[in-house]
């Protein structure tokens, strides 16, 4: 099972947690796992290219844990965009959340 934790103050993101494992598929051939990785690395990277913004990311070297913090020093104006991106992150998400439900599970703290 992937676990997605997102954090939010204030209605906005602060960071993000994905762990673990869909399983959907055999190593290699699982579309839950793919999909996720995909769009949490797609996000990360449109980020750092679009926003010129540095995030702290924690990530285990065998795969299954990613943490992204925004750090607080970001502008206002730098933060509106990083926000619209993660956003769309989590609907993305969202998506595979509705159609693997048994597999991925969101949840905001």
């Amino acid at each position: 099972m992937i676990r997605v934790t997102v954090f939010k103050e204030n209605n906005k993101i602060t960071a993000f947690e994905i762990s673990g494992h869909a399983e959907s598929g055999p190593y290699g051939y699982d579309l839950v796992c793919a999909g996720a990785s995909a769009v949490s690395i797609g996000s990360i990277n449109a980020v750092m290219e679009l926003c010129k913004a540095e995030l702290e990311i924690k990530q285990r070297d065998d795969g299954g844990y990613l943490h992204v913090t925004i750090p607080d020093s970001i502008n206002s104006e730098v933060m509106g965009k990083i926000q619209l991106l993660f956003e769309g992150m989590l609907i993305s998400l969202k998506s595979i959340e509705k159609e693997y439900s048994q597999f991925i599970k969101i949840k905001s703290k």
